[in-house]
């Protein structure tokens, strides 16, 4: 039975750890996690920050980063593909179980990361593994995939409120009770920046309740 555990990892253990110290307002979200040929772990990182010229020179000193390239610009967030360097420990001791990185928030200096394991067992044998390394993290909670499913759908707690918000205020209704422009306004954000949020959670459950195999062109 897999097991769902939600994590707390000091940005000073993990990844960005310099700039996430150095630009306290910055937000990192992860979009994705692709695989490098030397073992690296190549994220594609969604960031949130007012500061953006201070971010960018921050980024191109953390020495937990060895490469960056911005993809995309909106209004309040870009997205960045990031290279990062394979001595970030926590990262190598956690996929070790044979785990999945479902989502992952870097903010107010910690890291919290949402994890499936293959059962208890492994989530307890990274446990212990990460103590012997020094690896310092909290398990907020943890539940099975039969006992509840709402971690398996991969959603940051920001995708998962609005979704809900959406739901309670009607914006899903046939008509709708409220408009896009109306809904981002209530949650002080762009028109643009609430369209993105709502792809990313609606991808992010047709993914985890909906595609169960490889899909095909």
């Amino acid at each position: 039975m897999g097991t769902i555990a939600e994590l707390t990892i000091p940005a000073a253990e993990f990844a960005l750890r310099d700039t996430l110290a150095d630009v306290p307002s910055v937000e990192f979200e992860i979009e994705r996690v692709a695989a490098h040929g030397e073992g690296r772990l190549i994220p594609f990182v969604w960031v949130r920050t007012a500061e953006f010229e201070t971010f960018e020179e921050a980024l191109a000193e953390d020495p937990t980063v060895d490469g960056v390239e911005c993809l995309s610009e909106l209004d309040a967030e870009r997205l960045y593909r990031m290279d990062w360097v394979d001595s970030i420990h926590p990262v190598g001791a956690i996929l070790e179980a044979d785990s999945t990185i479902l989502s992952a928030t870097g903010t107010d200096g910690q890291w919290r990361l949402r994890i499936l394991f293959p059962d208890r067992g492994a989530l307890s044998e990274t446990y212990d593994r990460c103590r012997r390394a020094g690896i310092d993290f909290d398990v907020s909670s943890i539940y099975d995939l039969e006992g509840n499913r709402r971690g398996q759908y991969s959603l940051t707690k920001e995708q998962h409120d609005t979704l809900v918000e959406g739901v309670e205020r009607g914006y899903y209704n046939v008509p709708r009770d409220l408009t896009l422009g109306e809904f981002a306004e209530s949650l002080d954000v762009s028109h643009q920046a609430l369209s993105e949020r709502l792809r990313r959670g609606h991808r992010n459950l047709i993914e985890s309740a909906l595609i169960t195999g490889p899909t095909e062109e």
